[in-house]
């Protein structure tokens, strides 16, 4: 399949000079592990991406860099890549660094190398904090606009944010949870995977003040630095589950909810309601069986298109772009996309 892609394409694509490209198509020595497999993954996003390459025009190259449990990350992805054929005037190829665990080091140290290499734009998920912002600052100046997604950057020189209210979401998640739950008494699991994101603090926040007026005397526990992964997320889940007998509710943030489902089913114990964010395929198969109450979602195509076009109107290739936050849909089982 590397045949039908130039040596050129998969070089920009794997971030690796030709010689080393030529080297690995060739199965010559002298080539490590490691530029193998960049050469093959940049082989097969382009494959996923052939249509685009097929088109003529200018071409850009943007990289999307997140830090996210892989089922959302997989999910973004498979969104941008969903996009990509329908923006124009120029063709846009996309690169991936996505991370799991990534540490706001790792973050600013990818974003540097994006930087020493070259970039067109860069669609980024991470952290906020101040090694991270003044990377994004020193892409910014060297001429590489960055589109924060889900959680942003306000501080920093970043071109747009492209994503949901953060804030409203959490209220709503408050509203849902409370109209469920009615007058039964009982305390709320609040689940972030970093408080590092000022997304999921936002949406906490806004859960927090709308709780306090619709339903005063309930109490949050508050679980976090999870990652959003179901290793970490089982045994924090068991511990404030085993402590607090009066949670009766979760508010999933940051994801982890397989592994949530499970604590409350290895004590024996039963919830009222769960409110969720995102249709992942996790989220989708727990809907299905009636383990989460509601999920709000949010179109990540558009939110990927929105982004794209940012880039473009950066590189004066389209008139000012100015986007709104995304709508939210909350989803039950019975209103499932197909």
């Amino acid at each position: 399949m590397a045949r039908e892609h130039r040596v050129r394409d998969i070089a920009v694509q794997a971030g690796l000079s030709e010689t080393t490209v030529d080297r690995v198509l060739n199965d010559r020595a002298g080539v490590s592990a490691r530029a193998r497999r960049q050469v093959d993954q940049a082989v097969h996003d382009l494959d996923r991406q052939a249509t685009q390459i097929r088109l003529g025009g200018r071409t850009l190259v943007i990289d999307l860099v997140m830090q996210a449990p892989s089922r959302f990350s997989q999910a973004v992805r498979t969104a941008l890549e969903a996009a990509l054929p329908g923006l124009r005037p120029a063709v846009i190829r996309a690169r991936f660094d996505l991370s799991e665990t990534a540490s706001a080091a790792d973050v600013t140290a990818t974003l540097d190398k994006l930087r020493k290499r070259g970039s067109q734009g860069v669609i980024l998920k991470a952290p906020d904090g101040p090694e991270v912002i003044e990377a994004v600052d020193r892409l910014v100046a060297a001429g590489i606009p960055v589109v924060t997604l889900v959680t942003d950057l306000p501080t920093s020189r970043r071109l747009a944010y492209v994503g949901i209210d953060n804030r409203s979401a959490g209220a709503t998640a408050a509203y849902f949870l409370t109209q469920w739950l009615g007058t039964e008494p009982g305390n709320v699991l609040v689940t972030l995977s970093r408080g590092s994101f000022r997304g999921e603090e936002e949406r906490e926040m806004g859960f927090r003040s709308t709780l306090r007026r619709l339903s005063p005397d309930r109490s949050v526990v508050e679980l976090a630095e999870t990652d959003g992964l179901d290793t970490t997320m089982h045994g924090q889940a068991l511990a404030a589950l085993t402590a607090d007998p009066a949670i009766n509710a979760v508010y999933s943030i940051g994801g982890g909810n397989s592994a949530i489902v499970q604590a409350f089913t290895d004590l024996n114990r039963t919830y009222r309601c769960f409110v969720a964010h995102d249709l992942d395929a996790d989220n989708v198969a727990l809907l299905r069986s009636g383990a989460l109450s509601v999920v709000l979602h949010h179109d990540l195509p558009t939110d990927l298109h929105h982004a794209c076009q940012h880039v473009l109107q950066a590189h004066q290739l389209l008139p000012a772009v100015r986007t709104t936050p995304s709508n939210l849909h909350p989803i039950t089982p019975y209103n499932l996309p197909g």
